[in-house]
């Protein structure tokens, strides 16, 4: 809760900050970097791609110092040649380039949008190298397809890559909000998605903690040094930070951006099957347990990299094997945990004052833990975007109320799908997961 108040307060601070205007005082020319915005899709309708143009376009940063990677799939590959085309249309000449790919299928890939960000980095470079940028010049930002960013979005993102003593040894990762569509959610699917912003939050003003998560920002030079994004898993957001921690031999961390990115939550306008897509989306999260082996193998096992510091390593990979486990077991221990003693004690045991205690222990600390949750709701309702008409004042106090139901969210939409993830991983074979596109609509 300290952490999570105290990345409050930078965010609230930075937000206010005009950016672009602290970048045109820098001694370094911003005009000499470029930013790219690389932003795979699979089946997503015009209206979904058209709203993301329209926002980059409202952020200000020039924007003929903006490449933008539009990069569909083979299998969708009619249907996003009509929308490219659109895109290309309306848009093209407002940026420095408008790249559009198409994904083939290759065999040594797994589908998904890591391998599509693959393609679309081996068609940039080819662009880049014919124009002949300098590498550490770009700074690459790996959007999802409906990800708006913050008007200064761009402005923080140059000064933080210009004033940093080393900023190609650095992703940076800004908060992410689920408000693109929090007013049409339903109060289970916005407690769980808010839930993912505090975790981020609080994890902001922990760096030592932080991987990239999601959509964030990073140089291109890092992403040619470590050969691209991996091409065979899921989780490829947080694999390409710890790539270039094992590139680096660990000189690589993760800057906080107080900035926000906004994307859509899971609601696609169907109560139960948007609960379906919900729990589907935070398996595919927690099988970011698929770095554990890799971490094994580069950090101890048989490709370890001696040249980054044990205790780094130690750190790293403690980092991961408790935050997966935690994710999985946190939940469920605290719904059982008070009663357990009473439950497998002795009869002489269940005497002792130890035991009897237990139960009212809980309850005092679930009651410190309500607390935080109250604020948790406040501050939630002072990130929430403008109401819409036809909304009701009344929506306000739902939107705090809706807290209530967060201990069962915790375990259906938390611990149930890590451990489901954590299951397959351990099974292998045919039980393995592979991308699971989250279905957008507007």
């Amino acid at each position: 809760m300290v952490w999570m108040f105290i990345s409050w307060y930078k965010f609230r601070r930075d937000i206010k900050i005009d950016w672009f205007a602290k970048l045109r005082e820098l001694p370094r020319n911003y005009l000499d970097y470029w930013q790219v915005i690389t932003l795979p899709t699979y089946k997503e309708p015009y209206e979904v791609v058209e709203r993301t143009f329209e926002e980059l376009l409202k952020t200000k940063y020039p924007h003929d110092r903006m490449i933008v990677v539009l990069g569909g799939e083979e299998g969708d590959k009619d249907n996003f040649l009509v929308i490219a085309e659109k895109i290309s249309v309306r848009y093209e000449s407002n940026f420095k380039k408008l790249l559009i790919t198409v994904h083939p299928r290759r065999p040594d890939e797994l589908p998904g949008k890591g391998s599509n960000v693959h393609y679309q980095e081996e068609k940039l470079k080819e662009y880049i190298d014919g124009e002949g940028l300098p590498y550490e010049n770009i700074i690459v930002s790996c959007f999802d397809i409906e990800t708006l960013p913050h008007p200064q979005y761009f402005a923080c993102l140059a000064y933080k890559y210009l004033t940093h003593h080393s900023p190609t040894h650095a992703s940076y990762q800004p908060l992410v909000l689920y408000n693109n569509n929090v007013w049409q959610s339903n109060p289970i699917i916005r407690v769980v998605a808010c839930a993912t912003t505090f975790w981020l939050l609080t994890d902001m003003s922990r760096p030592e903690r932080l991987f990239t998560f999601s959509s964030h920002s990073m140089p291109f030079k890092m992403i040619m040094d470590v050969g691209g994004h991996d091409k065979t898993i899921v989780s490829e957001d947080s694999r390409i930070c710890l790539q270039a921690i094992a590139y680096y031999n660990g000189d690589y961390e993760v800057v906080p951006m107080f900035m926000t990115v906004s994307m859509d939550t899971v609601y696609i306008g169907k109560f139960w099957q948007s609960l379906v897509n919900q729990y589907k989306q935070m398996r595919r999260w927690a099988w970011g347990v698929e770095h554990f082996p890799w971490m094994w193998d580069n950090f101890f096992g048989k490709d370890k990299n001696t040249r980054i510091p044990l205790k780094q390593r130690m750190r790293y990979f403690w980092i991961q094997g408790e935050g997966m486990y935690s994710w999985a077991t946190a939940p469920l221990l605290i719904l059982v945990i008070g009663r357990l003693p009473l439950a497998l004690a002795s009869s002489a045991d269940k005497a002792t004052a130890f035991i009897q205690n237990a139960p009212i222990t809980l309850e005092r600390l679930m009651t410190i833990g309500m607390v935080g949750l109250i604020l948790n709701a406040i501050l939630y309702t002072l990130i929430l975007p403008q109401k819409p008409e036809g909304k009701s004042i009344l929506n306000y106090l739902i939107m705090v109320v809706q807290w209530i139901i967060f201990p069962v969210t915790m375990i259906i939409f938390g611990s149930i799908p890590a451990v489901d993830s954590q299951t397959r991983l351990m099974l292998g074979g045919k039980w393995r997961l592979g991308f699971w596109v989250t279905e957008k609509k507007i």
